[in-house]
Parts: structure tokens; C-alpha cells; sequence
């Protein structure tokens, strides 16, 4: 079977801890998680094209791995019920072709998903011809099975909605995380990692957006127009591109080639502009410039690694994959994702959007993973966004600064007072 395009689809197979993944998206966001429940055919298939590893997928196995009777706390008060089960969702995923296995609970917090998706995808590996294993689950119990996969030369991809552990998602040749989850679901276009998330797209001269009817672009076609897109704008502009808007705009000239083919074989954004060796590029985490002709933006100075962060922060950035920001950015966020949470009906993809681009405006660049770093620390620290009345920024601060020390704590992670000073100091500077 081929894609559009002539690409090949690559034999996929699709394992769903059903309760794992529902219940880390339904803290972070109810109606997002809702979404997730209720439309398994509309993310699956979004997922079959986005953030592909060799290609995109054609599913051979579609499974979800539910325990029947279990349930969270009905996020919706006025709904008349305290609980939601999880038994309700199974029509969604059999009427959408999910293969739907029950998995009771086997102790008091611990069902048997995780073991029947080892020993499922080890049955797989022998007795199907799938090129590429997807696992949708933040258990790092499953990296023996990660590892069994990458041994016998297939591909895997990881999709988490949770803070999973370092040594689970590095064996994936891909991790697609919780805020490109939320635009999968949402049916968004998702942004590899290395891509500043980009504002909803302006209309330029010569990007004129392709219809959705259209036939998406043969690759070798896309890629010539690419490089003649991008060529023409960075000789004509007299200011440095922004990478977020420019990825948007030619996601939406070139069309579903681009997911497709996953920039062209180059794994993202940033590295295709790298292939065409643009005289003089310079690029920071969210701009291109010319070295003689612009002058170099501001944030180019601090952009991640750059930061010189105290000895213990430094150690838990590495240890927890915080994003590395100067504190006097960590202090500028909490009161813009206040703003957001106390004028808007909360939406986690929408937040970080809206918050990026407030931050933007003041003249503080923040990319949106790490608003949903800060976002996702507060939550599971006790203090949601789409809470009722909604949280100060003091509140957020100070449940996001708990989460960082309570994760420290879970990683075996040592701090002196004075190290836990440092860290909270960093994190949330005295006004």
C-alpha cells in the first residue's frame, strides 16, 4: 500500500495502556482527555502520517488495553455522578477498529496492561511483519521491551502524556510527548521537537495555503519548492525569520508531505533549512538571520545550553529534562499562565499558545514545551489551571517548585538545605 506522495507506508503496530495515558491526560486536561476517550479512530488516524520514524504507518494491530472497572473522579462536577469509568469508552475504541483487551486489576494500583503488552508485541515481533512498534504508555517497565524491539531491528515510538522516565523514552527512535499528544488528538498539525511551535499563520507573498481537497505534493517537488520558498525569503528579508511562523506557513504551502516525509528526511524543520547552506545562516532556538545583514536577536545570547545555571539546577535539568531558563524567565511565566488561566476556558495546547506569545510581546522568549513543562509541574503538584476559582501565580509557582523537588526526591536525587535553597531560589526568585 502506498501514501500519497509514493512513499511506502511502514507495517505499524499500535499498544494502548488505556489507563495509563487516559489518566495523566485527564489531570493535565479534561476535554482534551475526553476527546482522546471518545474519538480513538480520529488520533489513530492522525497518527498514522504525524511524526513519522521511516515513513508513514498503516496500522496491522490496533490494541487497547483497559481495566474494565476502573474509573477517576468525574471531571465534571454538575454531571451527576462521582465516577467515570472507564468501561464507558470501550465502544469508542472497538467501533473504531481497537482490538479492546481487559486487563482487571491485579493489586491494589496495578493492573496487568503492561505485561500483556510485552508479551502481545513479543508475539508480534515473530509472528507479524511490522516494521515499526508504537507504544502509548508512560511505564518505564516497559523498557526491557523497547530494548527486545531495537535488538530485532524495529522502529518504536513512545507516546506519553506523563514525565517518563529518561531510560524508557531514549531507547525510542521517537517520543512524541504530551503536548504534541494534545495536538494529535485536537487534530492540530504537530510540531517535531526541534520546531518552535508555531502562532496560528499569517498569508505572506508567494505562501499561498493549499486546499484541503489538494493532492499533497510528490516529495522531490515539495522539496525543490521548499528550498525556493525559504532561498527567496532569506535573501529578501531585512530582519531575522521567525522559525515557529515560517514552519507554519510551510506546513500549510506544501501540505501533508511535509508530516509525510518528516521534513523531507531531515527529522525536522531546522535541519532541512540547515541542508540548503543558506550563505551566512546563524539560528538560534527560534530564529534565522543572516551574520552581516540582521542584526542577531536578543534571545540568541541565552538560548538553552547557554544558560549558566547553579550546580544543583543544572543537575536536575539533566536528571529531569527541565528546560533550561534563566530565572528571571522561570519568575516572568507563572503570572502570564495565571492571565491566561483566569480569562480563558482552559485548553493546554490553546495555554501555552496564547502564553508564548504574551511572553513574546514583553519582549521574553519562552518556547511552548516548556509552558507545558510548567503547566504539567503545576498540575501534578497539586494546582490545575483549569481549576475553579483559578490559581494566582504564587499558587502555580509554588505547586510547580513542590513538583521539581517531589520528582528530585522519586529520582533519588540528593540535595543539601542549601542545594534545596538554590533550587527553589532559581525556580522562584524572591520579588
Amino acid at each position: 500500500m502506498s501514501a500519497a506522495g509514493g512513499l511506502d507506508r511502514v507495517r505499524a503496530a499500535l499498544y494502548l495502556d488505556f489507563d495509563n495515558v487516559f489518566t495523566g491526560l485527564i489531570r493535565q486536561d479534561p476535554d482534551v482527555a475526553m476527546q482522546f476517550a471518545e474519538d480513538p479512530g480520529g488520533w489513530a488516524s492522525q497518527l498514522a502520517t504525524a511524526l513519522p520514524v521511516n515513513g508513514p504507518r498503516r496500522w496491522l494491530i490496533l490494541r487497547c488495553y483497559m481495566n474494565p472497572s476502573g474509573w477517576v473522579p468525574h471531571p465534571d462536577a454538575d454531571s451527576g455522578t462521582p465516577r467515570l469509568y472507564f468501561s464507558k469508552f470501550r465502544p469508542f475504541f472497538t467501533n473504531a477498529g481497537f482490538e479492546v483487551i481487559d486487563c482487571p486489576r491485579l493489586t491494589h494500583t496495578k493492573n496487568a496492561a503492561d505485561i500483556r503488552i510485552v508479551v502481545d508485541a513479543l508475539d508480534a515481533l515473530h509472528d507479524t511483519a511490522c516494521d515499526e512498534f508504537v507504544i502509548l504508555s508512560g511505564d518505564s517497565d516497559m523498557t526491557p521491551l523497547l530494548v527486545r524491539l531495537r535488538r530485532a531491528d524495529r522502529r518504536t515510538t513512545v507516546v506519553s502524556p506523563l514525565d517518563a522516565a529518561e531510560a524508557f523514552t531514549s531507547v525510542a527512535d521517537r517520543l512524541i510527548g504530551s503536548e504534541q499528544l494534545l495536538e494529535l488528538i485536537q487534530g492540530e498539525p504537530v510540531e517535531a521537537d526541534d520546531d518552535a511551535s508555531a502562532p496560528e499563520p499569517t498569508d505572506h507573498a508567494g505562501l499561498a495555503p493549499v486546499d484541503a481537497e489538494k493532492p499533497s505534493l510528490e516529495a522531490d517537488e515539495a522539496m525543490r519548492r521548499f528550498a525556493d520558498i525559504v532561498s527567496g525569503r532569506y535573501a529578501a528579508t531585512t530582519a531575522p525569520i521567525n522559525l515557529a511562523g515560517f514552519a507554519a506557513e510551510l506546513r500549510r504551502t506544501l501540505g501533508s508531505i511535509v508530516d509525510e516525509t518528516n521534513w523531507f528526511g531531515h527529522g525536522g524543520f531546522v535541519r532541512t533549512l540547515e541542508s540548503l547552506d543558506l550563505p551566512g545562516a546563524m539560528f538560534s532556538q527560534h530564529f534565522l538571520w543572516h551574520a552581516d545583514r540582521h542584526v542577531a536577536p536578543a534571545s540568541a545570547q541565552a538560548a538553552g545550553p547557554g544558560v549558566d545555571l547553579p550546580e544543583p539546577v543544572a543537575r536536575l535539568s539533566k536528571l529531569l529534562g527541565i528546560p533550561r531558563l534563566s530565572s528571571e524567565t522561570w519568575s516572568s511565566i507563572y503570572p502570564v499562565l495565571a492571565e491566561y488561566a483566569s480569562n480563558h476556558r482552559f485548553n493546554l495546547t490553546e495555554a501555552t499558545r496564547w502564553s508564548r506569545d504574551r511572553l513574546a510581546a514583553e519582549g521574553v522568549d519562552v518556547r511552548r514545551n516548556a509552558l507545558a513543562f510548567v503547566v504539567r509541574g503545576a498540575t501534578f503538584g497539586g494546582c490545575p489551571l483549569y481549576r475553579q476559582p483559578p490559581p494566582n501565580d504564587q499558587e502555580i509557582r509554588d505547586a510547580f517548585v513542590n513538583n521539581v523537588l517531589s520528582r528530585a526526591d522519586a529520582a533519588d536525587v540528593s540535595l543539601t538545605d542549601d542545594e534545596t535553597t538554590a533550587v527553589r531560589t532559581w525556580f522562584a526568585p524572591p520579588a
